[in-house]
């Protein structure tokens, strides 16, 4: 039987990037969704400092019901530099609940009259398995703040970050385009690269 790779997130998109990722590296690991683990996953409480910890955080509260699974969590978000980091950590509550538009009103509003529109996309993958130390890969993007949204692809913050190389937002970016370059993308890349010696103990 295939060893399994439970993914912390319920996200389609999530699931299918991971799969091309593991197929591009040749790795045989079956990928499970978060919802497969049935009604015994424990809440999953994010509140740690840094993206890794919590993403080290996810894979450990999975860890308590699949001790014997490969478990992958990852943890993003928008640091934007004329707000000391802001919203960092809380990227996907900044404005309360998971509300993207209300985000994006929020970061639109505190930067109105900003001139240094620097910010940057974080992403921090974790992965632990049996008898394994914790990998842990990372991937940045630089770029701007915009002034009001455009585009429509993506999620989140993607219609008001700027990305310099392509002149057009992520939103404005075809999947293919964004993975290239997004933070995730990056870590997943990394991820893809360094997976297969991890799997072997090295």
């Amino acid at each position: 039987m295939m060893p399994r790779l439970i993914l912390a997130s319920n996200n389609a998109h999530k699931i299918t990037e991971l799969e091309a990722i593991l197929k591009t590296s040749n790795v045989d690991l079956s990928v499970i969704p978060l919802r497969d683990l049935g009604s015994d996953v424990p809440e999953m409480i994010e509140d740690g400092t840094t993206f890794e910890e919590n993403a080290t955080k996810k894979v450990t509260t999975i860890a308590q019901i699949a001790p014997y699974d490969y478990i992958l969590a990852d943890d993003s978000g928008l640091s934007i530099n004329a707000l000391n980091g802001e919203p960092g950590v809380y990227s996907a509550r900044y404005a309360g609940d998971h509300d993207d538009e209300a985000n994006i009103d929020k970061v639109l509003t505190k930067m109105a009259h900003v001139t240094d529109r620097s910010a940057q996309f974080s992403s921090v993958i974790v992965l632990i398995g049996p008898n394994k130390h914790k990998l842990v890969v990372s991937g940045v993007i630089d770029g701007t703040i915009a002034s009001q949204r455009q585009g429509s692809n993506g999620f989140g913050y993607d219609p008001i970050f700027f990305v310099p190389q392509f002149s057009k937002t992520f939103a404005e970016l075809t999947a293919d385009e964004k993975n290239q370059v997004s933070h995730r993308g990056l870590a997943l890349q990394e991820l893809g690269r360094r997976l297969p010696q991890w799997l072997k103990g090295e």
